[in-house]
């Protein structure tokens, strides 16, 4: 028998001593290297946009495969979630951050360097009664902490802890600007009586009750609630 025009038996003694087409494992690894090594390959390597944008298409391919039984059904899922996406972003930039739960940890937090629990309406009822009784120095203090927790509950200003009365009002004053030299002298009232240790009076009580009244009854101006008290 001939194959290729050589016999047989010369044939197999030639592929016999052809070195082996199957690759042990280093000699395979090495091969491997090799071909991916060639520039085509790395070319055709999706580049980082190329990956940004099939996420992004499979984002929509997915918003679009809602199992609703397709037609209208499939077709107004979607627009209500990019309806309801729109308000909440909306929302989001009106209003900003709920923030139920910073008031719920600031109702039982620190307040001008003391702990103080109690409501804006508790605190009033708190200052009638020392004013009532004639304890000015009590009542000027607390009055200026219903002003300040009446405004926190409010959302209206931030009172992180450290800060200080006058800080408080001039960034209450951001809020109702009509209203800011009440609010200074108010805050000077607290600082003398509680800091200076100057006696508490029925005028120094009658100060901060009048600014207190004020910026409750008004609706604040529209500000940047994310602002430090500065």
């Amino acid at each position: 028998m001939v194959l290729n025009g050589l016999p047989a038996a010369r044939a197999a003694v030639l592929f016999a001593s052809a070195p082996p087409l199957t690759p042990d494992g280093e000699e395979g690894r090495e091969w491997a290297e090799r071909e991916l090594s060639d520039p085509v390959y790395e070319a055709a390597e999706p580049t980082l946009f190329d990956r940004i944008a099939r996420a992004i298409g499979d984002f929509f391919a997915s918003l679009f495969d809602v199992q609703l039984g397709g037609g209208w059904g499939s077709a107004f899922a979607i627009v209500a979630a990019i309806v309801v996406a729109a308000i909440v972003v909306a929302a989001l930039l009106v209003w900003g951050v709920p923030r139920a739960t910073r008031r719920a940890a600031t109702g039982v937090g620190e307040l001008f360097g003391e702990a103080e629990g109690r409501s804006a309406a508790e605190l009033r009822r708190a200052a009638t009664a020392h004013a009532n009784a004639g304890e000015w120095d009590a009542a000027v203090i607390v009055r200026f902490r219903a002003l300040a927790r009446g405004l926190l509950e409010r959302d209206v200003v931030d009172v992180p802890p450290g800060a200080t009365v006058h800080a408080f009002a001039r960034a209450a004053a951001h809020a109702f600007p009509a209203r800011a030299d009440d609010l200074e002298r108010a805050a000077t009232a607290f600082d003398d009586v509680r800091y200076l240790r100057r006696p508490g009076t029925r005028e120094l009580y009658g100060v901060v009750a009048d600014a207190d009244d004020a910026v409750g009854s008004e609706r604040p101006v529209l500000v940047d609630r994310l602002g430090a008290l500065r």
